[in-house]
Parts: C-alpha cells; structure tokens; sequence
C-alpha cells in the first residue's frame, strides 16, 4: 500500500501540481512564453484553465482562472491520498488544510529543487544556452536577486543560492504536515 501512495503521490503532486504552479508563476515572472518548457506546460494545463478562463476573468497580471485550476487539483490531489491513506475525505475543515499545507510544500520543494538545478547548471555550461536554463533563471533569480543584494560574494563566490537553499528548508522543516 506504502508503495501504491508513493506512486500516486508522485504522479499527482509532484508532476500535475507542479505543472499548474508553473502555469501560474511563468506569467507572474515574465518568463518566456515561447520556450520549449513552458509551451509543454501550456499544452498540459490548458483543457483545465481554458474552460475556467471563460468565466473567471484575471485579476491585474494574475490569471485567476490559473490559480482556481491549481487549487482544485490541489484539492482533488489531497482527497485522493488521504482515501488512499485512510482518512475521513468528508471532513471539508481537514481537506481545505491539508491542500493548503500540501500546496505550500510544494512551492517550497519546487523552488529547492528549481535553484538547485540552476545552480548545477550554471557550473556545468555557464555559456551555454539552453530552454531549461533560461526558464530556470526567470524562476530563480526574483528570488536570488534581494539576497544576493544583503549578501555580496565572498572572495568572488556567490553563496546566495546556499543561503536561500538553507531558507527555504527551515521553511519546510518548520510547516505542518499535511497528513
């Protein structure tokens, strides 16, 4: 059953949820929207967010019909491993905390995962042009940018992602668990 979980788990939150994540955070970041990922992304989400942009108008440069999508596959997500994990799915208080603290992880691990690879990549082909580079550094760098202001490098080393790595973890360590 442990197995099945993992599985499920997986595939929903942290492939489907991070896809609508990424659907919303492109625009909000200015990211490039003729890249090769965030047209993939695009493709993915679209048959959930276009039938909602229809009647969900957005909100300044937020896409509402975006962020209500992400919230009920959130939500479906939660249902479905909490039935698979044995809790009460009846229980809406449980349900709307659950998907909210799973959420919330979720933007935590996909932005350590996110500078993580950044920071790979950026010492693997620092000159190299790649889409995943380029998605990777609209993603990261508002949030390295007001670090890397308080911290200047060291000896000519940047250590800005460390110290946000560090951030982002204690958040994580620091939140609820969904279950």
């Amino acid at each position: 059953m442990q197995a099945l979980i993992f599985i499920v788990n997986s595939l929903l939150q942290y492939l489907l949820v991070m896809a609508f994540i990424l659907r919303l955070l492109l625009p909000l970041l200015r990211a490039n929207m003729r890249n090769p990922i965030s047209q993939a992304i695009l493709r993915v989400t679209n048959p959930l967010v276009l039938p909602l942009r229809k009647v969900l108008p957005p909100v300044g440069r937020v896409d509402s019909a975006s962020v209500v999508a992400l919230l009920l596959v959130q939500l479906l997500t939660t249902v479905i491993i909490a039935a698979l994990i044995g809790f009460d799915v009846t229980n809406a208080a449980f349900l709307a905390r659950a998907a909210a603290l799973a959420l919330l992880a979720s933007v935590l691990q996909f932005y350590t995962f996110s500078i993580f690879i950044y920071v790979l990549m950026s010492w693997l082909a620092p000159q190299n042009y790649n889409p995943a580079a380029d998605l990777l550094g609209s993603i990261c760098e508002p949030l390295l940018r007001p670090v890397r202001r308080l911290i200047p490098p060291i000896a000519g080393l940047d250590l800005t992602a460390v110290f946000v790595l560090i951030g982002l973890q204690a958040l994580l360590i620091a939140l609820p668990k969904p279950f």
